[in-house]
């Protein structure tokens, strides 16, 4: 196989515009132009990455999600992306960090949908002991 296979990852949304603006912050990716209520597009910055999906749904989020995204902070750490992201709308869900530093924080975005935080890659190369 040449390329990913994977052409987007799709999430259901009551408000399709206003989940794909949050994990814009998220993620970096770009809402689409041609996005609506009722289907919004985030295309990648980055080759050959999948895009992101909300397709408006009646129904509301009522239990655990079977698939989450587990997130790098692109710069900085873990604790500001967290605190970055509660100020873009998400909730902390679990918090899994130790007090050596390690660990991840589970959250939920404005609509409920779980994603975990983890440390940075710059967070893990200052301690490549840890995880």
């Amino acid at each position: 196989m040449t390329s990913n296979p994977i052409r987007h990852i799709t999430v259901d949304a009551r408000d399709a515009v206003k989940v794909a603006t949050f994990w814009a912050a998220v993620t970096g990716y770009d809402l689409h132009d041609e996005s609506t209520a009722e289907e919004a597009l985030l295309t990648p910055p980055y080759p050959d990455a999948p895009g992101l999906l909300f397709i408006a749904v009646p129904e509301g989020k009522t239990v655990k999600n079977r698939l989450h995204l587990d997130v790098q902070p692109p710069a900085g750490t873990r604790d500001e992306f967290v605190e970055q992201m509660t100020a873009a709308g998400a909730t902390i869900f679990e918090d899994h960090r130790k007090p050596d530093g390690t660990g991840w924080v589970t959250m939920r975005d404005p609509e409920g949908n779980e994603f975990c935080v983890e440390r940075s890659a710059a967070e893990r190369a200052a301690d490549p002991a840890q995880p």
